[in-house]
């Protein structure tokens, strides 16, 4: 079993930046690559980016290239998302996940979820 926990969602203004940090823990968590994704009010959930524990490997949805990374820290089993340039449609549930690669992209592929942390964005 792998338990996500997520923190550091809030309400920020457009143009604004957020970092969310997603925790691990489980015995077989560092068998999984680690992914963001997010659920906007009324759409369906998305990809948003993914890393693996190495940190050599990200991949970004094209709606966040540019303006959102992700980072892992071994050490403390943590992954993290830095938001900038924040816009009122990255308002979402954002949740932490446990993927099989780097490449996994779609929601049916993901392993564990966790419960969600809300990022609203004002204009």
């Amino acid at each position: 079993q792998v338990q996500l926990v997520e923190s550091g969602g809030g309400l920020v203004q457009a143009g604004g930046s957020l970092r969310l940090s997603c925790a691990a823990s489980g015995r077989t968590f560092s068998m999984y690559a680690m992914g963001w994704f997010r659920q906007a009010p009324g759409k369906e959930r998305e990809f948003v980016a993914a890393i693996d524990w190495s940190g050599g490997a990200t991949f970004y949805a094209d709606s966040v290239k540019g303006r959102f990374a992700i980072s892992s820290d071994n050490a403390k089993n943590t992954v993290s998302l830095q938001m900038n340039s924040l816009k009122p449609e990255d308002t979402a549930v954002y949740y932490c996940a446990a993927v099989p690669t780097p490449y996994s992209h779609y929601v049916r592929n993901v392993k564990y979820w966790g419960k969600g942390t809300l990022v609203t964005v004002s204009s």
